[in-house]
C-alpha cells in the first residue's frame, strides 16, 4: 500500500468532505422544515390534504435517488424556456442547487413518514388529558403531540440523516467535487484505487459516527426525565401512596 499518495491526497479529500457535509447540512435543515407540514397533512383525515402528499412520498420513497437527481438536473433542461420566464433557470442550471433540491425533497419524504409514525405512536391517554384541559387542536399539536413525536422519532431520524450523508456520494455524477468526486479524480490520475478509496471510506466512517454521537447526546438529554422517574420509582419505599413499579407517575399539564 502506497501511504505517500494517501498522505498527499488527504487535504484534497478533506476539501471534498467539507462540500459533502455542507450539502448534507443544508438538505437536512430544509428537509426537516418541509417534513413537519407534510407529516401533519399526511395524518389528516381530509383527502384533499393527505392524498397529494401521499403521492409525493410514494414517488420519492419508491424511486432511486440517482434517477431523481438525473430528472431534476438533466430533465430541467427540457423546460428551460419556462424556467427562464419564471427567472428560475439560473438556479436549475447549477449542479449544486439541483443536488440540494433533490436531496431535500428525498429526505423530506422519508422524514415525513418517520414523523407520521411517531405522531401515531403518541399515547392516546396524553392526548385525551390535554383535550380534557381544554387545549385547542393547534395547542395540542404544539405542546403535546409534536414534542413527544420528535422524541419518539429521534432514533429513526438519526439513521435517515446518516443515510442521506452517505447518499451525497451520488452528487459527484453531476460534476460536483464532493468527497467521492475528489477521490475519483485522484484515482483517475494516480491509478491508486485501493489507497484513495480506503482513505475516502475512513473519512465517511469518521463523519458518520460523529453524526451518530451527536444524535446520541441529544437523545440522552431529551430522555433525562425518564431516567429521573426510573430512579424515583426504584428509591420510593413500598407503602401507602407509593407509585408501583412500572406505573406512570401523575402528570400535571399546564394550559397556556
Amino acid at each position: 500500500m502506497d501511504y505517500e499518495i494517501v498522505i498527499e491526497s488527504i487535504p484534497k479529500l478533506l476539501s471534498g468532505a467539507v462540500l459533502t457535509i455542507e450539502i448534507t447540512a443544508l438538505s437536512v435543515v430544509i428537509g426537516l422544515a418541509f417534513s413537519i407540514p407534510i407529516a401533519l397533512m399526511r395524518v389528516s383525515q381530509n383527502p384533499a390534504l393527505w392524498m397529494p402528499v401521499y403521492g409525493y412520498i410514494f414517488y420519492f420513497r419508491g424511486t432511486p435517488l440517482l434517477v431523481q437527481i438525473f430528472l431534476i438536473y438533466y430533465g430541467s433542461g427540457q423546460f428551460r424556456e419556462e424556467f427562464e420566464a419564471l427567472g428560475l433557470w439560473r438556479f436549475f442550471r447549477e449542479p449544486y442547487f439541483c443536488a440540494v433540491l433533490t436531496l431535500t425533497l428525498n429526505t423530506a419524504a422519508y422524514t415525513a413518514e418517520i414523523l407520521r409514525g411517531a405522531i401515531r405512536a403518541v399515547p392516546f391517554g396524553e392526548v385525551e388529558a390535554a383535550r380534557a384541559c381544554g387545549m385547542s387542536r393547534a395547542l395540542l399539536f404544539r405542546r403535546i403531540i409534536l414534542p413527544k413525536a420528535f422524541r419518539l422519532a429521534l432514533p429513526a431520524y438519526s439513521n435517515e440523516v446518516v443515510f442521506l450523508f452517505q447518499a451525497t456520494s451520488l452528487v459527484s455524477i453531476i460534476t460536483l467535487l464532493d468527497l467521492t468526486g475528489i477521490a475519483r479524480i485522484i484515482v483517475a490520475r494516480s491509478f491508486a484505487v485501493y489507497e484513495i478509496y480506503i482513505a475516502a471510506a475512513v473519512i465517511y466512517l469518521i463523519v458518520t459516527y460523529g453524526i451518530l454521537y451527536v444524535f446520541r447526546r441529544v437523545e440522552h438529554r431529551l430522555s433525562g426525565h425518564l431516567r429521573e422517574r426510573a430512579g424515583m420509582d426504584e428509591a420510593a419505599p413500598a407503602g401507602k401512596g407509593a407509585i408501583p413499579a412500572g406505573q406512570p407517575a401523575p402528570v400535571t399539564i399546564a394550559v397556556r
